[in-house]
């Protein structure tokens, strides 16, 4: 049987400039169509119009907490001899992994935040410089810390200066934190909500009774849900390392290796370059499955071993 497809012009494949100037036009016409459509004038903070406030809200109340808390440390200074190498255990150990690995697996979220950008191709731009403010803040308000508070210092960490100056850091970084909460929350509502109406596109961009409807349903779901695994897990660092064993290990590595494996079949030994690549690649698919086995293992076994009678309750667990 003879097979018909849509074939471009010949025009469009010999004539790459008058190619390109149908894209620009394309690109103009989105555009236009972004400006003048207020549905598409949202982001994952609501209006756009107050997103710019909202990320300038959380990028200085995070950073003045951070520094508030490093003078109040160096003032205080609590803790005895930094070390540093310590003896541990494999639970407390891979439990520090856990918690590393936590602080950049944001990644589950690249999707639907790049999805809602006006120009998704910004994306990497956004990321970069991301990852350079805050690896930069990581490393300056660690050493900093370790070094003033020692074998002292609590988890969260801004709970490590004196109690005056801790409540002071932690109203300060209270917007940053719902707001970053509220940002997650929003994520994963709406993979959920796209999930369920996957089949049917009218659906997903009708604002009427059951978008509603839906949306506050599986968002107090989600929220009860997430409320009942915190006040369970008490212990802050505990929390983290599940969190991390379950998601975390494929969203940050395990997922990208098998994507990227799966993206390249039969490459893998065509250039230098795919040969190291797929080096890297199936270490981190390894490193995800361990970081997921290991990690569930001193996760559970540091929640067995601490007392549960901290658990939905009021107490400072950190």
């Amino acid at each position: 049987m003879t097979q018909i497809v849509n074939v471009p012009p010949v025009s469009d494949l010999e004539n790459p400039q008058e190619k390109g100037t149908s894209h620009d036009a394309s690109l103009a016409e989105d555009e236009k169509k972004y400006d003048a459509t207020p549905a598409y004038r949202q982001d994952a903070f609501g209006d756009e119009s107050n997103a710019e406030v909202k990320y300038k809200v959380m990028k200085w109340c995070i950073i003045s907490a951070v520094i508030i808390c490093m003078i109040g440390v160096i003032i205080k200074h609590p803790g005895g001899k930094v070390m540093a190498t310590v003896d541990t255990d494999l639970v407390h150990g891979f439990s520090a992994v856990t918690n590393i690995v936590f602080a950049f697996s944001g990644h589950a979220a690249y999707f639907g935040l790049m999805a809602e950008l006006k120009d998704p191709r910004d994306f990497p731009k956004a990321l970069m410089l991301l990852q350079s403010v805050d690896v930069c803040l990581y490393i300056i308000a660690a050493i900093v810390i370790y070094v003033y508070g020692g074998d002292a210092i609590s988890s969260p960490a801004l709970g490590s200066a004196d109690p005056i100056v801790s409540k002071v850091a932690y109203g300060i970084a209270l917007p940053t934190i719902i707001i970053a909460g509220v940002i997650n929350g929003h994520v994963a509502i709406k993979y959920v909500y796209i999930r369920i109406f996957a089949g049917k596109k009218e659906r997903i961009h009708k604002r009427d009774w059951v978008a509603v409807s839906s949306w506050v349903a599986i968002a107090l779901s989600l929220w009860t849900v997430a409320w009942i695994i915190a006040e369970a897990i008490p212990v802050f660092s505990n929390l983290l390392s599940l969190i991390t064993a379950l998601f975390a290990s494929w969203f940050t590595y395990g997922l990208s290796g098998i994507f990227w494996l799966y993206l390249n079949w039969g490459k893998y030994l065509s250039s230098p370059r795919k040969m190291f690549l797929t080096v890297v690649n199936l270490f981190c698919l390894v490193f995800g499955a361990v970081l997921c086995g290991l990690g569930l293992y001193v996760s559970g076994k540091a929640i067995h071993d601490n007392p549960s009678s901290a658990s939905f309750s009021c107490a400072n667990n950190a």
